[in-house]
């Protein structure tokens, strides 16, 4: 049953697959025990956003998407401990907390993670938004920050210093943490070793930032868009290829004839990612990152994988959010993570043109402003 204390908020909703966003007049319950309520000051779009508007997965609609919040606390439950009012903060994912993966501190992997996330409401199964009688699925990331108030927990809400502007910190929360995790968490490679990272989105540039920070000697960066290959050059990439110039791995073997020791798949394009292993060196290792439909499959030459080649999954750039996203608002803060050349802002008003921009590749991240 719904709680019979509410607030009412502007958000944008999804109401049919592949649709446009519309803002809407909700109401968005009060925080229950261990819930926090936060005004948004900044959601980054996100690609997994978008694929779910498509039913990639099949979230519930009506609802309200965003992932990528950051704002200010304005109330929490009686049993909130961890922010008082006031604080600013990051939200992130959530993860159940009580299962294998989440008691060894990979919660990216937790067992009930889809539930967590893409269930679009309470573990009980309660929703928190409604308009008048009708029920609109929020707690999408436990979340739902495409709005001026997103509800979340303790747990998924990540407390963040007073110094750093707090609009440009929502995409910490997932892409970009999703992109530096997968460097410096997953892969974590060795300084003078090399990466080629296909696809430079925003996900792809945090993972070309991150390389730099761990002090990979050559970083290459793959994109058929120019204007991205030259920020990823700005932002720490060694070397460019365009894949509509060239096939990219000869162009890889080219600047490193032996292949590289890491690679990124940030794209969801099955060709996309059997290139990325054929980049490899011999017990090298491809990371993948990009979402595609469920059921995608990619022919993998099972002699390659055999040489000692690997590949694996990431989910979340393996992050501990209460512990990385602290320590990449401090990268940024000493000049070393420059993530805020990726972004470009927008009123939440402005949220198909946000996504149009995007989905254009004009703009690398889209963060929308209440």
């Amino acid at each position: 049953m719904p709680s019979e204390a509410s607030i009412g908020v502007k958000a944008a909703v999804i109401r049919e697959k592949s649709g446009e966003f519309h803002i809407e007049d909700l109401c968005l319950e009060t925080p229950r025990r261990d819930e926090v309520l936060v005004r948004i000051a900044g959601v980054g779009v996100c690609h997994t956003d978008l694929v779910c508007r498509d039913q990639y997965f099949p979230v519930p609609l009506p609802c309200v998407f965003g992932h990528e919040g950051s704002g200010i606390v304005e109330s929490v439950g009686e049993s909130v401990t961890k922010v008082k009012p006031g604080d600013r903060v990051v939200l992130s994912y959530l993860s159940c907390g009580e299962c294998e993966p989440c008691l060894e501190h990979s919660p990216g992997y937790c067992h009930e993670l889809y539930g967590c996330n893409f269930a679009a409401t309470r573990r009980d199964a309660s929703t928190t938004l409604r308009k008048g009688s009708e029920v609109i699925h929020g707690n999408f990331f436990n979340q739902s920050s495409f709005a001026t108030h997103a509800l979340a927990t303790e747990k998924n809400t990540v407390k963040v210093p007073d110094d750093v502007p707090l609009d440009l910190l929502g995409p910490l929360g997932c892409g970009v943490q999703t992109g530096a995790g997968a460097v410096m968490n997953s892969l974590n490679p060795r300084p003078g070793m090399s990466i080629a990272i296909f696809g430079c989105g925003s996900v792809g540039l945090a993972a070309v930032m991150a390389a730099k920070v761990a002090g990979c000697s050559q970083i290459i960066a793959v994109d058929p868009n120019a204007s991205r290959l030259e920020l990823a050059r700005e932002l720490g990439a060694t070397h460019a290829i365009d894949p509509t110039q060239g096939d990219p791995i000869e162009g890889i073997h080219q600047i490193r004839p032996t292949g590289v020791h890491y690679t990124l798949e940030c794209t969801g394009i099955p060709e996309v990612l059997r290139q990325a292993v054929d980049s490899l060196t011999l017990t090298g290792v491809c990371g993948l990152i990009g979402v595609s439909p469920v059921g995608t499959e990619c022919a993998i030459d099972m002699n390659s994988i055999m040489f000692g080649r690997s590949l694996r999954g990431i989910i979340e750039g393996d992050s501990v959010p209460d512990v990385f996203i602290p320590r990449l608002v401090e990268l940024y803060k000493q000049g070393r993570f420059p993530f805020d050349k990726l972004i470009t802002f927008y009123k939440l008003e402005d949220i198909n043109k946000a996504v149009e921009h995007t989905e254009q590749g004009k703009v690398i991240k889209a963060v929308l402003r209440p």
